[in-house]
């Protein structure tokens, strides 16, 4: 293509969907979610922010996008027992979180302003893995939907907690002072304000494991009793009208 004084004009490689979103992520990484908008990812990619509605109607739209993207980050490992494959889950989940804090709410609030099958495709691939996983490892339909719920709302709990246990001066010795709890009114909070050394002491990763401990073995004790179940009355017993009877 030439311009009208014959030079050679070079043309601009057509937007893609994921650049958009991966230009919309680094945004919110940078400067929350609050300060996206089309003009900022516009003006970050060069490009007419009126452009970009085509790959998302709406800034609605375009979250779920990001969500969907970080998602896709998230790998169920395929290989292990059941439980360890949900603590493999578990582990890369909160990677995920900790590279995308911003994110975080996003993960655990836009399922709910969306009806599950309008939802963007790979965020219900990490469902559909573990769902599988669970049913394979022996709970019926009904009861893999609930033992991921039981998961899911656990680790999602989890991330947020972990995320909110932010040290407001790292370089400050003093547990007290570290934490900026002694901004605090020590007759209103003492319990919080005494708590300070624990506080201090948060490790996200241990807390996790003993959390996942807690969650596989209410999981385990439910598969058991659900295997109890499914064996017939009387299975195992000599029937007294059968071979060996009166």
């Amino acid at each position: 293509m030439t311009n009208q004084t014959g030079a050679a004009v070079r043309r601009r490689p057509a937007l893609r969907r994921e650049e958009v979103l991966a230009t919309a992520l680094r945004l919110i990484d940078a400067d929350g979610v609050e300060a996206l908008s089309m003009r900022r990812i516009g003006r970050a990619l060069g490009r007419d922010p009126m452009r970009l509605y085509r790959f998302a109607a709406s800034k609605e739209e375009l979250l779920d996008g990001v969500v969907e993207l970080v998602l896709g980050e998230l790998e169920v490992p395929r290989s292990g027992t059941w439980e360890d494959v949900l603590r493999g889950a578990a582990h890369g989940y909160r990677r995920i979180a900790l590279a995308h804090p911003h994110v975080v709410p996003l993960m655990v609030t836009r399922p709910l302003a969306t009806p599950l099958a309008l939802r963007p495709l790979g965020t219900l691939r990490p469902l559909e893995d573990l769902l599988e996983l669970l049913v394979r490892a022996g709970f019926d339909e009904r009861g893999a939907l609930h033992a991921y719920r039981f998961y899911i709302g656990f680790l999602q709990g989890h991330v947020l907690n972990e995320l909110q246990e932010r040290v407001y001066d790292p370089e400050e010795t003093d547990d007290l002072l570290r934490l900026g709890l002694h901004r605090l009114p020590a007759k209103e909070f003492p319990r919080l304000r005494s708590l300070a050394g624990e506080l201090a002491a948060y490790d996200g990763l241990q807390e996790l494991e003993e959390g996942l401990d807690v969650v596989i073995a209410g999981l385990r004790r439910q598969l058991g009793g659900r295997r109890h179940e499914a064996v017939p009355a009387g299975a195992g017993r000599r029937s007294d009208d059968g071979p060996g009877g009166r």
